[in-house]
């Protein structure tokens, strides 16, 4: 691969360092790519989590079995149960639980075979 001159160099160096129109179109261009390759990823994760909201929006969980489908769906799909039509909410339970009632007591028993 063949190198740049050195003369080359010094000369971009020499637009950088001397306040000439040329230096300040350069180190504008430098400026605004910067500020592209910076803004770009900020907007994209804004959009991102924009959408993320307007989706949870159009959701609702199944009462049943904790599914989360859209809003409109008359059967929940993974369990059969037919879903509330008046639903406006966004995905959340209505239902106020406490975790002591749900938790699953799991105990040990020995188990002899018959052979």
């Amino acid at each position: 691969m063949k190198r740049p001159p050195a003369l080359l160099w010094f000369a971009v160096l020499l637009l950088l360092l001397l306040p000439t129109a040329a230096g300040r179109v350069l180190l504008d261009l430098v400026g605004g790519l910067a500020l592209v390759l910076l803004a770009v990823p900020l907007l994209l994760t804004g959009l991102g989590w924009i959408g993320w909201k307007v989706l949870q929006s159009r959701m609702v969980i199944c009462q049943a079995c904790g599914t989360t489908v859209f809003k409109g769906v008359e059967r929940c799909p993974a369990c059969g149960t037919s879903m509330p039509l008046d639903s406006s909410g966004p995905a959340t339970s209505n239902t106020a639980v406490p975790a002591s009632d749900v938790t699953i007591d799991v105990t040990a028993q020995e188990v002899k075979s018959d052979s």
